[in-house]
């Protein structure tokens, strides 16, 4: 068999199914898919959903609600949020809130997209 003959198989994928060239292409195929990932950045990244100037609320079910509060909304100036910066995000859309607790919502990266926000009425 000549050089020419098998890389042409290789080319036009004519090898039968289970022989040891079929299964090299495979292996080529699959060590490109699962290695390359981690020698080249291909750029995809997740896109976040937290759509700018929209604050979720959800039902507690210990009672009270949870908002979910985008980091743009939250004015700190680059300083650890407050109570009451969470109170002014907060209020004009759902009224006045006693906010109990705060943590933040990270993404895979580690920066903080939203802030998870526990109050009441």
């Amino acid at each position: 068999m000549s050089l020419g003959r098998t890389l042409k198989g290789y080319i036009w994928w004519t090898w039968e199914r289970g022989s040891v060239h079929y299964d090299v292409m495979v292996t080529l195929i699959l060590a490109f898919i699962f290695i390359t990932p981690h020698y080249f950045d291909y750029g995809d990244r997740p896109k976040t959903d937290w759509p700018a100037g929209v604050i979720r609320a959800s039902v507690n079910p210990a009672g009270g609600m949870v908002y979910e509060v985008p980091r743009e909304m939250v004015q700190t100036d680059g300083a650890e949020p407050t109570t009451q910066d969470f109170v002014n995000a907060i209020a004009p859309a759902s009224g006045p809130v006693v906010v109990d607790r705060f943590e933040p919502i990270k993404e895979i990266g580690g920066s903080t997209v939203a802030w998870r926000v526990w109050g009441h009425r």
